[in-house]
């Protein structure tokens, strides 16, 4: 796997890229953001300090999303709310706050790349999200529809009256899991492993980040719901009183278990 690693310091750039190739990566390190979008087509993954010398990391993040699919975790100093919750905003995959064990940071890519690289026909496997109702893992799921809201989960586009909405990644894999299932309500910690492939990540409230994203950027808060004490479930989209909390629930503060 070749991997970019964008970070301006010496010696952390050292150890990450010895670790990685100890562990099959091939690493291209950048020190700078206009390097980092130079190369960001040719990566596979992405681990991005926001500290840098000439433009602030997250703003790099959102330049590079419309660039590079590829899985992306923040390793960075920032331990703010504000700066984490903007980063998973901005479509990181992960974020990770330093000083980390190397241990932990790999495990966090493996768990990464689980999910954003699935295994077909394995619907029990973390990472893969469950296929329609009607549909064999295999099979290509139709539009799932609620209300005004179009989400198709094989195009992985969603419509709101008609009108393209752009999620991150991991949004539109939030989105798209309890789409799957509409009529199931589905608890934080399956919704955890399934997708991120760690139920322990239930401790967090990093899932709330996305949810709040959706709705944002959907403007249809009934468009997930909240299950209270449990998890979430499709919603309505429009219409209809939403369940306690769904429309004004923020995205509390994370705590060290999403660190």
């Amino acid at each position: 796997m070749h991997t970019l690693l964008v970070e301006d310091n010496d010696r952390m750039a050292h150890a990450l890229g010895t670790a990685l190739a100890v562990r099959g990566h091939t690493v291209r390190r950048v020190s700078r953001a206009q390097d980092a979008l130079r190369h960001a087509g040719e990566a596979e993954f992405v681990l991005l300090d926001l500290g840098l010398p000439d433009l602030d990391g997250l703003e790099l993040l959102r330049r590079l999303r419309p660039l590079c699919a590829a899985p992306l975790i923040v390793v960075t100093a920032r331990c703010e709310e504000h700066d984490i919750v903007g980063g998973l905003r901005a479509g990181a995959d992960d974020y990770v706050v330093k000083p980390f064990r190397m241990a932990e940071l790999m495990a966090r890519i493996d768990s990464v790349r689980r999910r954003t690289s699935p295994v077909p026909g394995a619907p029990g496997t973390p990472g893969t999200a469950p296929s329609a109702p009607g549909e064999s893992a295999a099979g290509r799921p139709g539009p799932v529809r609620a209300g005004d809201t179009v989400i198709d989960l094989a195009a992985r586009t969603v419509t709101v009256a008609g009108a393209p909405v752009r999620l991150t990644r991991r949004e539109f894999d939030v989105l798209a899991y309890l789409a799957a299932r509409p009529g199931e309500a589905h608890s934080r910690a399956e919704i955890l492993y399934r997708l991120w492939g760690d139920a322990l990540r239930a401790a967090s409230r990093s899932l709330d980040v996305h949810v709040a994203g959706i709705r944002t950027k959907t403007g249809r808060p009934h468009l997930v719901r909240t299950v209270h004490r449990f998890g979430y479930q499709l919603g309505p989209g429009t219409g209809g009183e939403p369940a306690a909390g769904d429309a004004q629930e923020p995205p509390a503060a994370l705590g060290p278990a999403h660190r």
